[in-house]
């Protein structure tokens, strides 16, 4: 165990399985605490990808939303979800909906938009029975822990998203753009490199390839930064997988992803893009009235299956457009 400097007064705890951990003592007013103490907190996230603060005693979403806005300003609307979140305010959104008893893997919030975000931020309300953690992985390690000529072919191709977006599965059209009208979804497909096409029964199915390795914009080095096996139908549970391919067909799964030049990823390599984040994961369970500040570039998170109830609010702010954002021929160069 060892303190940083970086953040003095503040002791953070440092143990290699386990994110950064600042235990405080209560604050009272904890919107004042996080302002009085911003660049500290955010020096510590540069340093470390990802801060768990602990003492906090968050208990309300107006507080929780008060004390995103004193760390990092204005929060991100969300757009192209996934899946449904519950809206608490702007910017201020429940976990994604998702199975408790089902593992959501490591991956990088919205890192298929141009213009992603590079803070996120977490506040547990009401903390599960069992697991339920939102676990961490270094980007830089997990693509120097991959094989080399997986990671050139990612980083030279990139990575393609496909979805097919239905009223039954995952979020609605108005949920992912905010608005289901076609012109608008249209403008919105094209100005951000988004492929698209509507299908006889009313439903639209997209395309967007992006790069699988970016440079951090702060640091400059070299991060696996993708949802590749996050979005990839090799993921899914067994059973939700072959219900899925029996209702949708391999075409129509609401969303999966490929190679960057179109053609499918093997359950081996999906496997062993999960089975890297896995060994460097860093997992401390939540308890009620915690905060999380994770570099979003950085670092992956995940959230785990869990028992009992369970409630933390999630904000995105610093939306970055990378430089590298869409992968080109001469990527591999770099």
């Amino acid at each position: 165990m060892s303190s940083s400097p970086l953040a003095a007064p503040l002791d953070v705890e440092l143990r290699p399985d386990r994110p950064a951990v600042l235990h405080v003592g209560s604050p009272g007013d904890a919107p004042s605490w996080a302002a009085q103490y911003r660049e500290s907190l955010r020096a510590q996230v540069t340093e470390h990808g990802a801060l768990l603060v602990r003492g906090l005693e968050l208990r309300e979403a107006s507080q929780a939303g008060a004390v995103f806005a004193g760390l990092a300003g204005p929060l991100i609307p969300e757009r192209e979800a996934f899946a449904p979140r519950e809206a608490y305010g702007p910017g201020l959104y429940s976990s994604t909906t998702w199975p408790a008893n089902q593992p959501m893997c490591m991956h990088h919030e919205l890192s298929y938009l141009l213009e992603v975000p590079g803070l996120m931020l977490f506040a547990c309300l009401t903390a599960p029975g069992e697991g339920g953690a939102t676990a961490v992985a270094d980007a830089e390690q997990v693509l120097q822990a991959l094989p080399t000529g997986l990671t050139e072919r990612f980083e030279r191709e990139g990575w393609l998203l496909t979805r097919t977006y239905n009223d039954e599965i995952g979020a609605t059209l108005t949920e992912s753009f905010g608005t289901a009208d076609r012109t608008q979804i249209e403008h919105y497909c094209r100005a951000n490199a988004i492929d698209f096409t509507w299908l006889a029964d009313g439903s639209l199915r997209t395309e967007q390839r992006r790069s699988a390795v970016v440079r951090h914009p702060v640091t400059g080095r070299r991060c696996w930064f993708n949802q590749i096996a996050f979005l990839n139908e090799w993921t899914l549970a067994e059973e939700v997988r072959e219900y899925l391919l029996d209702v949708y067909g391999e075409d129509g799964l609401p969303f999966n992803t490929r190679y960057g030049d179109g053609s499918p990823i093997g359950e081996d390599v999906v496997q062993l893009l999960n089975a890297t984040y896995e060994e460097h994961t860093r997992r401390e369970p939540w308890q009620a009235g915690d905060l999380m500040l994770v570099d979003n570039i950085r670092t992956a998170h995940s959230r785990e299956a869990f028992t009992g109830e369970r409630q933390v609010l999630v904000g995105m702010a610093e939306p970055r457009r990378l430089a590298d954002c869409c992968p080109t021929p001469e990527a591999s160069q770099r």
